[in-house]
């Protein structure tokens, strides 16, 4: 509970939260403070991320910054409701060692059981975002780190995507919103935050149609005629990437005027202040706050 885990990149993912807010919550009040590394980079425990996800719920339920924090430092019964949600933590973080502990045992069967036991004890958002996101990025993790091999991380990241997109294929959507369409972009053939994006398009009932991996330009363009969608939707992750689907984003945006582009992925944060305010329309950001600003827009 004690070891610094993660860095601010990977808590702001797996909490939904700006790392600038989380600075600036950080510096005014306090509240935690987070191990460094060799190098001097914050590294977020277990116990700062119960923390830090108790004040988050707060103040979605309408408590300001300052009165959460003020909440956390009293006593009485928040004692109790801190301890209770620790507890639910603590189960969820068992049982994310425990896949983890499989999957780098190659332990298809173990892998399998633990994936459904999460499914039938939580929701599917917190499954598919707390539990199988967060293991994928400490696996990530732990490949740059060189603890673990390629062989490790593909197996873990197949072996997640197929019960994902299980799932996917599973929940119902609803007629009357808006058809979507979501694809990797240009050279891309990392689907793991487009699947997650489009169990979060599929859960909230867009009728959604997933492509995965990066297919031609021009076959592209033939499906996009074809299922005449409100919006498309693409992933790109790769820095190298980035010049071929900006130039898509144009041709798109010529050839289907009425169609609403969506841009997401890692390599969108690599980006110059010149490019992100040409291209801000399309830019939805990385968490799920954001895209659903991005979609009422």
């Amino acid at each position: 509970m004690q070891e610094g885990k993660y860095n601010i990149k990977a808590v702001s993912k797996l909490l939904d939260i700006q790392p600038g807010t989380l600075r600036a919550w950080e510096r005014r009040y306090k509240f935690i403070e987070p191990v460094r590394n060799e190098s001097g980079h914050r590294l977020y425990t277990e116990k700062h991320l119960q923390i830090l996800k108790w004040l988050i719920n707060k103040t979605e339920h309408g408590f300001t910054i300052s009165q959460a924090v003020a909440l956390l430092e009293s006593t009485g019964t928040l004692a109790t409701e801190v301890s209770e949600t620790t507890r639910k933590d603590e189960q969820m973080i068992k049982l994310s060692d425990q896949l983890i502990e499989a999957l780098l045992s190659f332990n298809e069967n173990k892998v399998h059981m633990l994936i459904s036991q999460a499914f039938s004890m939580y929701t599917l958002e917190q499954t598919i975002v707390d539990i199988l996101g967060s293991i994928l990025v400490q696996i990530g993790d732990k490949l740059e780190r060189g603890e673990i091999t390629s062989a490790h991380e593909h197996f873990a990241s197949n072996i997640l995507k197929s019960r994902i997109s299980s799932v996917m294929y599973t929940i119902p959507t609803n007629g009357f919103l808006p058809k979507a369409l979501t694809v990797c972009a240009p050279g891309e053939k990392h689907e793991f935050g487009l699947l997650v994006f489009t169990v979060f398009l599929k859960h909230k009932g867009y009728e959604t149609i997933y492509l995965g991996e990066s297919i031609a330009d021009k076959d592209l363009f033939t499906v996009l005629k074809i299922i005449r969608p409100s919006y498309l939707f693409m992933s790109c992750s790769l820095k190298e990437n980035l010049d071929g689907t900006f130039k898509l984003v144009e041709a798109l945006t010529k050839d289907f005027p009425d169609l609403k582009v969506g841009l997401g992925g890692a390599a969108l944060s690599l980006i110059s202040a010149e490019i992100h305010t040409v291209f801000s329309e399309v830019l939805m950001g990385d968490t799920q706050s954001e895209w659903e600003e991005w979609l009422k827009g």
